[in-house]
């Protein structure tokens, strides 16, 4: 999950705030080098928090998690979705409750922790499914039996029921990645940002918080090599300040704003290539119903009315974004065509008035983006037209990514949020994070329905595409009547990266670093 200001970003703002760039001193693209071999230099939305893929929180963290410890398959690049084998030499489906897989018999561990075994596999799955260890991710495994080891090499993953996401967004997930036994164990059950035992196609060199993340090619991988001697990961929060962080010579690869997509489409930087890709993620205003004035459902409902989702749409993102009917983007099963509550200021006015709360004032937490920021002026704008006054307060990414968590204080008084949650090609991908056991986890508007979490479950176990269709749709139906949720976008991913180089992307458009190569 993938589950982020000043909307005017001088060049003195940039240089002040890009930490290791030298934006001044690389006026021109070109080709930086290591004394083993060219360089990628790549933008990052945020910067990473831990390594450990059974606790990661954002999508950059597993791009890297991805790359330096081995999954039994990872995600390939193209315009549709599929996998092929990385720690795997076979991997099989016997039928709807068994996969067979047979681990390559040259996966090694770095730091002395020896040869991946059947053993660490088992260990790595289970690990994540274990509600003992309140993994983010277990739900990615939610019918596991278990993991049968065969012997040193081979074994059988057991379910208890059939699982739809497996191939689509479990396996090839970071929720697939095999680490270490010994070493996770020896560690106290948990990894931080310093990874050990390490088994990808590169492994970690250095990581300067705020500033970079280093990786370079892992001397003891057998199989096909990154292009890349060094990859060079820069964590920028705001698409903007990426791009003037591109023009100025400092990245190869970048995720625009959304509503730069046009411009640069238009007149694209000197030798670059914008690419547009269709978006999963999902965009959306959400409210805490465990405090007040959204302790009271007609407050809620009243703010759905009031929100004009085009109009903020239209204004975050210059109208190269679609609004969304809900959280599962078009083509997935569970898309729906309307909302089921839109834009009646009126209405909204009526109610707010007849519960005696004309004149509240609300607090709206963001994550310090441009995008963010032009959406929440807008729902301020919205609800001071009902007769609410709105207060932004924005984030930076570190605070952000904790407002809504159990362990913290501050979901006491949490009351508004403009959220973005990344997705994989799943419709349980999207509904996963907002049952009652999320609550204080991702589900920070504290929706709580018994309804959702039973069809959640059988949507996960349902093989047949209509049938499924129908269970998320009927999820979001639940999300949209409860109050709690008012959808904006999917947005679109802009994509630009230097024509000397052929990016290896997913078809939403996220990266895959070990298939980035020179033109």
């Amino acid at each position: 999950m993938s589950i982020l200001a000043d909307t005017r970003v001088s060049r003195r703002s940039l240089l002040a705030g890009a930490g290791a760039f030298g934006l001044a001193s690389m006026v021109n693209p070109k080709v930086s080098w290591s004394s083993d071999g060219p360089i990628l230099k790549v933008r990052s939305y945020a910067d990473i928090q831990t390594l450990d893929p059974c606790f990661r929180l954002a999508a950059p963290e597993g791009d890297i998690t991805s790359v330096i410890f081995a999954g039994l398959v990872v995600t390939t690049p193209g315009d549709s979705w599929g996998w092929r084998p990385m720690a795997a030499e076979t991997i099989k489906q016997l039928d709807p409750l068994t996969v067979a897989f047979q681990l390559r018999d040259n996966i090694g561990f770095t730091d002395g922790y020896g040869q991946m075994t059947a053993e660490d596999v088992k260990f790595s799955i289970e690990r994540i499914a274990d509600p003992a260890n309140k993994s983010p991710y277990s739900g990615d495994w939610a019918t596991l039996k278990e993991v049968e080891v065969k012997d040193k090499l081979s074994g059988l993953i057991h379910l208890k029921q059939a699982f739809a996401p497996l191939w689509t967004s479990t396996l090839p997930t970071p929720s697939g990645t095999i680490l270490s036994k010994r070493a996770i164990t020896e560690l106290g059950g948990k990894m931080g940002v310093k990874p050990v035992a390490q088994s990808g196609p590169y492994i970690l060199k250095e990581w300067l918080p705020k500033q970079r993340t280093v990786l370079v090619r892992n001397p003891d991988w057998k199989y096909e090599q990154g292009a890349f001697a060094e990859i060079h990961i820069h964590p920028i929060e705001d698409e903007k300040t990426a791009e003037l962080g591109y023009e100025a010579g400092d990245l190869d690869y970048t995720w625009t704003a959304v509503s730069s997509i046009s411009r640069l489409k238009q007149t694209p930087p000197p030798k670059t290539t914008v690419v547009e890709k269709p978006s999963l993620a999902f965009v959306w205003l959400g409210m805490n119903q465990d405090v007040a004035p959204f302790n009271n459902p007609n407050m809620r409902r009243a703010v759905q009315y009031a929100v004009d989702r085009k109009a903020v749409v239209d204004a975050a993102y210059f109208g190269a974004a679609a609004t969304a009917t809900g959280i599962i983007a078009p083509g997935l099963p569970g898309h729906r065509e309307k909302n089921l509550f839109d834009f009646d200021p009126d209405r909204a006015r009526d109610m707010i008035t007849k519960e005696g709360l004309a004149g509240t004032t609300i607090t709206l937490d963001i994550l310090n983006k441009t995008e963010r920021l032009t959406a929440a002026q807008v729902v301020q704008s919205n609800l001071q037209d009902v007769g609410l006054t709105v207060e932004i307060k924005q984030n930076d990414s570190g605070t952000f990514w904790t407002l809504g968590a159990k362990e913290g204080d501050y979901w006491k008084k949490l009351q508004m949020i403009i959220s973005r949650f990344s997705m994989q090609p799943d419709p349980s991908w999207a509904t996963a994070w907002f049952t009652r056991d999320q609550i204080g986890v991702w589900n920070w508007e504290r929706f709580s329905s018994e309804e959702f979490d039973k069809l959640n479950a059988e949507g996960m176990v349902e093989l047949d595409p209509a049938k499924r269709d129908v269970i998320y749709k009927k999820l979001q139906d639940l999300m949209e009547e409860n109050g709690n949720y008012v959808f904006l976008t999917h947005e679109v991913t802009g994509i630009m990266n230097r024509d000397t180089l052929v990016a290896g992307l997913k078809p939403n458009g996220e990266p895959v670093f070990t298939d980035f190569k020179p033109a």
